[in-house]
């Protein structure tokens, strides 16, 4: 039998009404959420209820809230006996796998967290930088565009999701050239995306140094686990390692397809998505076709995943 991987989610998953009946149904599904609420010092918990949309989008409250529904719909999933071999997360779901390995400690995590996302916020103004999907491209070609749209401005790879869906990023005027370039050279689509920020771009670098301050006090333990970061696509070898990759991921490119390779190569062929949405079980199905994929949100996808996975 293949090894269990668990993914969590990353930011633009999140949606009002997330974990909000696990939070009424599961007693350490509310504990999870009841904690993040004592830490961050109000009501994070009444913004995944019940909104408003806006303030559940703000970055420094999308990171914590995404980050509490995860371990809430995680914790559940434990409730149950069912554990990972080896565990990743789309940018700030790194968080969620180093919290599901024993590397941090949930609480430390969702103040962290909140951190990161104002700093990131912070790093670049609004309305100077932006994003895009390009889609139908490989990577060589996307990484070649953004070479040659680099006189209009900063503009660089940010996410390599899946084959054919590369996110770009950087000053909104290099980022319309580089989109008007890849239709040129044959993309299928080049949608821009309704971010406040350039993320894992050079440009993310302010927040990155500020992080670091953060990172420095944490106290980390043993993985229980492996976890495989965004940042190189492989097993962090070391805890030494941790908090310099947390550093790096802010600004650098988010290797999501060369991290789910590296563990299908390690043996996984089930891959849980936990916390809101669906958007990694899409990447891996594209990655993977044979993979069983499967995910925890709420009650209904729970039980059915663990249905799933006593019957594997």
């Amino acid at each position: 039998m293949g090894k269990i991987a668990f993914l969590f989610s990353g930011q633009g998953a999140q949606y009002v009404g997330m974990g909000k009946d696990l939070f009424e149904n599961i007693d350490v599904c509310k504990n999870v959420f009841k904690d993040a609420d004592e830490v961050l010092d109000f009501s994070i918990s009444n913004m995944c209820f019940e909104g408003p949309e806006e303030d559940l989008n703000k970055t420094e409250n999308t990171q914590p809230a995404i980050l509490t529904t995860s371990i809430a719909a995680l914790r559940a999933l434990e409730g149950f006996g069912i554990k990972p071999d080896i565990a990743a997360g789309l940018s700030l779901g790194e968080y969620s796998a180093l919290v599901c390995s024993g590397v941090m400690e949930f609480k430390e995590a969702v103040s962290l967290v909140k951190k990161r996302g104002k700093y990131m916020q912070e790093a670049v103004p609004e309305g100077i930088g932006t994003m895009a999907a390009i889609l139908g491209l490989d990577y060589v070609k996307v990484e070649k565009i953004c070479a040659d749209s680099s006189s209009f401005g900063i503009v660089e790879t940010s996410n390599m999701n899946c084959p054919g869906q590369v996110v770009i990023g950087g000053e909104i005027e290099a980022v319309k050239a580089a989109c008007k370039l890849a239709k040129e050279r044959g993309a299928r689509r080049a949608i821009e995306l309704s971010v406040s920020g350039p993320f894992h771009t050079s440009m993310l670098k302010p927040a990155a140094e500020k992080l670091e301050g953060e990172l420095n006090k944490l106290s980390l333990k043993e993985f229980s686990i492996p976890v495989v970061t965004n940042v190189t696509g492989e097993v962090i070898e070391k805890l030494d390692n941790v908090k310099p990759y947390l550093k790096r991921q802010v600004m650098s490119t988010v290797l999501f397809e060369k991290s789910i390779n590296t563990m299908i190569e390690a043996g996984a062929d089930t891959f849980v998505e936990i916390g809101p949405g669906k958007v990694l079980s899409g990447f891996v199905r594209k990655i993977d076709r044979k993979a069983l994929i499967l995910n925890v949100q709420d009650i209904k996808s729970l039980n059915s995943t663990v249905e799933e996975l006593k019957n594997r």
